[in-house]
């Protein structure tokens, strides 16, 4: 009887174990890179203690004005002001959602991350994110 309550009670909790991990968010690569992020971030404000959502969002619906074409730019630009919902780039090519509560695939690889974050920062800010607006923008796009 002991051992049947012991045995249920192992299975109820790999259960539970299990399931947290596979809600789990971020893959460990991405913690990872979040982490390095954080360590970064802290290096230029000692003061930070995590991200931002709200930073994040604010980073994401930000337009610009851009110095050499004079346009007007923003992440909202091709991705949209919906992140659930697909953009195009400006040759026309769809782009799939940016948020990863639709697209499963965003915020999977940190080298795909990073690879888009030097494009994008790049077109929009005319300069690198830094890793503070990194770690938001994707604090931001995780609470959707």
């Amino acid at each position: 009887m002991v051992f049947r309550l012991l045995l249920s009670s192992l299975l109820v909790i790999t259960l539970f174990t299990v399931e947290a991990m596979a809600g789990s968010k971020l893959s460990t690569e991405m913690s990872v890179l979040m982490d390095s992020y954080l360590k970064e971030a802290q290096k230029q404000d000692p003061s930070i203690k995590n991200f931002s959502a709200e930073a994040g969002k604010k980073l994401f619906f930000a337009k610009r004005m851009h110095t050499k074409k004079h346009k007007e730019r923003g992440c909202t630009t091709c991705h949209t002001s919906d992140p659930a919902k697909s953009g195009k780039t400006p040759a026309g090519k769809v782009i799939k959602p940016v948020s990863p509560a639709v697209n499963k695939d965003r915020f999977t690889t940190p080298k795909k991350v990073e690879k888009w974050f030097k494009r994008n920062c790049k077109w929009v800010l005319e300069r690198q994110c830094t890793p503070r607006e990194k770690g938001d923008y994707i604090t931001f796009m995780m609470s959707l």
